[in-house]
């Protein structure tokens, strides 16, 4: 399913390597966002650069019909280890495996940003029925908290708010954000890292003195030093539009 305008496929190899860390330290959703981002009823779910199922299982979890979709089989592996009876298929935003008009929300979550718009939108479009919805969201640290400041700074990437560029054939777009805490230990704080783009793209021995970096982070900090739990501030963003009915 991968093609030349597949922006979601260029990275797939590399997170499909780290699909084990991506699941041990990568945060779920918070139910009030998927409660916005949902339309109501009982939709048919498309899970768009699905990973390893994180914002798959909260969908499942509520009895609805979902289909996973990632660029990585890797990370298909361990989505379809966790959620064996979800259907999960290899693709991307920009060619779609599914048939027309056979979802009605489309879900794309930590993804976006690695899609071509312009061909994403029009595949969007042509799997969703008539009033379907797109809907984005993120888990983006808290960096008004020092530490995690701190922490961005090491990893050398800030977290930004996310461009949710849509346009035609989509209405205008909604935002909403979501503040909670995600508890994790320090092991799970380098697994994290360890799966984000940055640390699995670096050589390894760069990787390694990056996450003695974080390691030292969460040893001499005032705020974590001697902490068996970390707690690890989010701001969830969303975004969400629909077709013309």
């Amino acid at each position: 399913m991968v093609g030349k305008n597949d922006g979601m496929s260029d990275h797939a190899a590399s997170f499909g390597a780290a699909a084990t860390a991506y699941e041990r330290g990568r945060p779920e959703y918070p139910d009030e966002a998927l409660d916005w981002l949902l339309p109501p009823g009982e939709p048919r779910v498309l899970d768009l650069g699905a990973g390893t199922g994180k914002l798959t299982r909260r969908i499942a979890a509520r009895g609805l019909p979902v289909t996973a979709v990632d660029p990585s089989e890797g990370m298909l592996a361990e989505l379809r280890r966790v959620l064996p009876d979800v259907p999960a298929h290899v693709g991307t935003a920009e060619n779609l495996p599914l048939p027309d008009r056979s979802v009605d929300a489309v879900l794309c979550a930590q993804a976006w940003h690695w899609v071509d718009v312009a061909h994403a939108v029009p595949e969007a479009a042509r799997v969703l029925s008539p009033g379907g919805r797109l809907g984005l969201i993120w888990n983006l640290r808290d960096e008004t908290t020092g530490w995690v400041r701190r922490l961005g700074e090491i990893l050398r990437s800030p977290e930004g708010r996310r461009s949710t560029d849509i346009g035609p054939p989509f209405g205008p777009v909604e935002h909403r954000q979501f503040r909670w805490t995600q508890p994790l230990s320090p092991d799970r704080l380098l697994d994290l890292v360890s799966s984000r783009s940055y640390a699995i793209l670096l050589p390894p021995g760069e990787r390694a003195r990056l996450l003695d970096r974080v390691r030292g982070l969460t040893e001499t900090h005032p705020d974590l030093a001697g902490r068996k739990i970390l707690e690890l501030p989010y701001v969830t963003q969303c975004a969400r539009t629909s077709l013309p009915a």
